[in-house]
């Protein structure tokens, strides 16, 4: 690709990140989203970490899904799943996860 072609393409992001997310200043009230819509927009964001985060638990750097003791970070993320399930805390899970990866990774390395 081009320079200019790259900044094109950066100049397209932007346009469509800011008509997407500034439609619903200029829309307002106008339009009103059903009750059911709204119910299931509560469960996109974690919709979207489970996308984000599941595949980097599961699957191995050729891309095979690994369930195994040596994948660390499925590990770690079990660990962590467990301990927000007793303490319902998100920062002290976030933390306690990235310590079990790490010491899973230095330990059993």
């Amino acid at each position: 690709m081009s320079d200019l072609e790259i900044w094109l393409t950066i100049g397209a992001l932007v346009c469509a990140t800011a008509v997407t997310r500034s439609s619903f200043w200029v829309i307002g009230e106008h339009v009103s989203i059903p009750t059911r819509v709204q119910e299931m927009l509560r469960y996109a964001p974690a919709c979207a970490l489970a996308a984000i985060i599941g595949p980097d638990l599961l699957l191995d750097p050729q891309g095979t899904v690994e369930f195994s003791l040596h994948n660390y970070k499925l590990l770690a993320g079990a660990a962590a799943i467990a301990y927000y399930l007793v303490r319902r805390n998100m920062l002290e899970t976030i933390v306690f996860g990235m310590a079990c990866f790490t010491a899973l990774r230095l330990i059993l390395s």
